[in-house]
């Protein structure tokens, strides 16, 4: 594959740009009529001593950050306004493999746990306190994504 200099260069400053080896692949077929296999196109690349780049990692909220550096003892899902908030403890309480804390859209708090045999438990703070059924719902929703963060699921 003989490209000319004028060629390599506009290459070289697709790559730059952020292109793709299937990107490249595909303009030198549409811009230069030069049809290259994927690997073809790789040892183009090596040859003009570049590599494409990575996308950049998506970046944290500020207010994340401060989230867990203000309680580095439990995560926390962040509350919907009047919705259901969950946090994970770091330790887990006894007898518990995974524990934390549930606040409910009106306010009230509640301790859960998942015991060894996947049982859920939830213990009120306010004794004979019962969520709505769609608080309940939310909780087991906000709960199961983040332990399917944790890697439980």
């Amino acid at each position: 594959m003989n490209l000319t200099e004028e060629q390599r260069q506009r290459v070289t400053a697709w790559i730059l740009q952020g292109a793709k080896l299937a990107e490249v692949q595909n303009r030198l077929q549409s811009e230069f009529g030069i049809k290259l296999t994927y690997m073809e196109t790789r040892f183009l690349m090596d040859d003009l001593k570049v590599t494409p780049k990575d996308p950049e990692p998506p970046k944290v909220p500020e207010t994340k950050i401060a989230d867990e550096k203000k309680s580095p003892l439990k995560k926390e899902s962040a509350p919907a306004p009047g919705g259901v908030s969950v946090s994970v403890d770091q330790i887990a309480r006894p007898g518990a493999i995974v524990s934390g804390k549930v606040t409910f859209s009106d306010g009230q708090n509640a301790d859960w746990y998942l015991d060894q045999t996947g049982r859920l438990g939830v213990v009120p703070a306010q004794q004979g306190y019962k969520p709505s059924q769609s608080d309940v719902q939310e909780f087991q929703t906000a709960l199961q994504s983040e332990l399917a963060k944790m890697g439980f699921a």
